[in-house]
């Protein structure tokens, strides 16, 4: 039974996978503690994919050898070899006494196999519960959905005046949110796999979709949902996509000519299915999932209509709405979800799990669509 004591030594290794939030990716974010008679012997974080897990990073840390030692890690050990090889057997070849467990993991691989095998080879487990289990699930709520379901996970964000307007009536909409939300969603946009707009706010707004913190140590892949390519081919985020790779997604009626220009540009078109007239975004899911590297995790940050899409599409995960202390008024004013919306309000996406916090001036809401983490 884990006492305050092993909760502490696993928040510690929780707070170790924060350190490379993001950078993991497709892998998940994993970190390791391992103690010896109630002191730390070493730690160690999963970087990146293709180097040291979590568990053999920790191991390498050790001075001496882990024998008898308590191992916390707040994803199960991998028991089989893919850029490297498995942790079970390098936790079992350490000679380990137990090993604490924050969250399985749900990937086909191991589910379960990996506390199947330290258990056969005589290693204690024990799997916690509780509000370190719930944050070690959160921490790789991406990886988890795409485990489970082979899509990315998808987060909506929006900027609005506590009136719902994401714009004037006249389109303005810089300095709505205030520069700590900006910088907020920056970051963000360093963790993401992948950031996507719409055709019509890559046109009117001619966004770059980078991460501008200096020093950032990626950036995501930019996709923008284009029906019928009819993207610039001057605009930034063509003239720029060979330094930062963008994926635009048509349908089938965008002219060959188009296409050839954004190809020729270095963006990659990716042709997939017409839903209502517009791309068919569980197909591009599909793809955004099964590409190598998959995309695990998607920013959706506009426009309204394509956000409409994913939400009538039942495809949007998480909500992150900020709000900022301002009424813009104006009937024909922009609100961060259009299309044809719900008939009824029983019919409305509900929204679950809500936590709200100050960032500056503004109030950032999130939520999510679905009651229990992946």
């Amino acid at each position: 039974m884990a006492t305050g004591i092993d909760i502490s030594f696993m928040q510690m290794a929780l707070n170790l996978a924060d350190e490379a939030r993001g950078m993991t990716s497709p892998n998940p974010t994993v970190g390791a503690v391992i103690v010896r008679n109630g002191e730390v012997i070493g730690k160690g974080f999963h970087r990146r994919a293709g180097e040291d897990h979590a568990e053999v990073a920790a191991l390498k840390s050790v001075e001496g050898d882990a024998a008898g030692a308590d191992v916390y890690v707040t994803l199960e050990p991998c028991c089989h070899t893919g850029k490297t090889g498995p942790c079970t057997r390098a936790l079992i070849e350490a000679g380990v006494r137990k090993v604490f467990v924050a969250s399985l993991d749900p990937s086909e691989k191991v589910n379960g196999k990996g506390v199947a095998e330290l258990m056969a080879a005589g290693i204690e487990v024990e799997v916690l519960d509780g509000a370190v289990a719930a944050r070690a699930r959160m921490q790789n709520e991406a990886f988890r959905k795409h485990a489970v379901t082979g899509l990315p996970f998808v987060i909506f964000k929006s900027a609005m005046s506590m009136d719902g307007k994401i714009a004037t009536v006249t389109g303005d909409s810089k300095g709505i949110s205030c520069e700590e939300s900006r910088e907020m969603v920056h970051r963000l946009r360093e963790e993401v796999d992948a950031i996507a707009v719409g055709g019509d706010t890559a046109r009117v707004d001619d966004p770059m979709l980078t991460c501008r913190i200096p020093g950032a140590r990626r950036q995501p892949l930019r996709v923008v949902f284009d029906s019928d390519a009819g993207i610039s081919p001057e605009s930034r985020l063509v003239t720029t996509a060979g330094e930062y790779p963008t994926l635009v997604f048509v349908t089938g009626r965008a002219e060959a000519a188009r296409r050839r220009a954004l190809e020729s540009a270095g963006v990659e078109v990716v042709e997939v299915g017409e839903l209502d007239g517009r791309v068919d975004v569980g197909e591009a899911l599909r793809h955004l999932g099964s590409r190598e590297p998959a995309v695990l995790s998607l920013l959706l940050e506009g426009g309204p209509t394509l956000a409409a899409s994913f939400v009538e599409a039942g495809t949007i995960d998480k909500v992150m709405t900020f709000v900022a202390p301002m009424i813009i008024g104006g009937k024909g004013a922009r609100t961060p979800v259009e299309g044809g919306g719900f008939g009824v309000v029983g019919e409305a996406l509900e929204l679950h799990r809500l936590k709200h916090e100050k960032v500056g001036s503004d109030i950032l809401l999130t939520a999510y669509a679905a009651k229990e983490e992946w």
